[in-house]
């Protein structure tokens, strides 16, 4: 068990289950993890080299396996998406989110393609033999690990030498306009401040997590995904449907502020307007999705090296000054 636990992994499994039970409503909220997914595949396909086994963990809906199959390849000449790898597994902790979209066309397009259902991430270790994969993806699924340096020690384990890592999270400022807004609601109706939006890792403490885990070659960058809603009804009403709604433990040591009342809700839906404008094109608002991108790669033969500390023979300064020296 981890020392530290942030999230309830029972709750979230409801909240999955429960979102992947309706497919229509589903699939209607895809569009932050297709989008996701499609920035990621970008970057895998960057590196020039064919997969033959690659692990999509977290699958989510298998959002990666639709996009590989249905993203135009960028020059028209070139062969399909799905050709630069071999075989793809998707695992996720969700059977009926995993298993949504069996039955559709686009698992057909891939060479292999498999589906693992995977146990408590708090308690299971992944069932996957060393060394059993070519690259390992995520996508908008381990923001809600709690012990994440385990399960990325396991990722080193399950990947072969000289193999990349590539996932995406979100990152500690995603929907800081509802949690300023819901917040600011709970002070002025209730005298007090619950927890209604689950905490997030923050940009800075990725690479050490990385590095910590055993990777090389670390990249970490960040983007903002910003998406207009009608309001902040149909904000929250998407985060369900996703199966992203609060699964904070310290949520539960709130007992009389827990719920979202009607007053509540009334009242942050007029604080969100007044502090981050409803000034969309449609007379929307706007909800901030940050993202984090990471890349890391295991150690193996012919992997370039930093020099020794002290090696280096042009002084940044002189650089930075033109060459000029005094």
């Amino acid at each position: 068990t981890p020392s530290l636990q942030v999230f309830d992994s029972r709750i979230k499994q409801i909240h999955k289950e429960r979102s992947a039970a309706n497919a229509e409503s589903s699939r209607r909220v895809d569009y932050l993890r297709d989008e996701v997914a499609s920035r990621l595949c970008e970057r895998l396909l960057d590196i020039n080299r064919h997969f033959p086994s690659v692990l999509d963990l977290g699958a989510n809906a298998c959002n990666i396996a639709r996009i590989l199959t249905t993203t135009p390849a960028p020059v028209p000449t070139d062969p399909p998406l799905h050709t630069r790898l071999t075989s793809l597994t998707s695992a996720d902790w969700s059977p009926t989110l995993l298993n949504r979209d069996a039955h559709l066309p686009f698992n057909a397009d891939l060479p292999s393609h498999t589906r693992t259902v995977l146990s408590d991430p708090d308690t299971a270790p992944l069932p996957f033999a060393p060394h059993s994969f070519s690259a390992v993806l995520s996508s908008l699924s381990l923001h809600w690990i709690n012990d994440l340096p385990s399960l990325l020690s396991q990722i080193v384990t399950v990947l072969k030498p000289d193999s990349p890592f590539l996932a995406a999270i979100f990152g500690g400022d995603s929907l800081f306009e509802l949690r300023t807004s819901l917040q600011l609601a709970d002070l002025d109706r209730r005298g007090g401040v619950a927890t209604h939006v689950s905490p997030l890792a923050d940009v800075r403490d990725v690479g050490g997590l990385l590095q910590k885990a055993g990777f090389k070659l670390l990249t970490v960058d960040v983007d903002d995904i910003v998406v207009e809603y009608p309001d902040t009804f149909a904000l929250m009403q998407d985060l369900q449907a996703m199966g992203e709604s609060n699964a904070a433990l310290v949520r539960e040591t709130n007992a009389g502020l827990r719920g979202l009342g009607r007053d509540v809700l009334l009242a942050n839906e007029g604080i969100y307007r007044e502090l981050h404008g409803g000034g969309g094109e449609r007379g929307g608002i706007p909800a901030t999705w940050r993202v984090i991108y990471m890349i890391g790669w295991t150690p193996g033969e012919g992997q370039p090296e930093p020099l020794a500390r002290g090696s280096g023979e042009v002084n940044i300064k002189d650089v930075l000054e033109g060459g000029k020296k005094k």
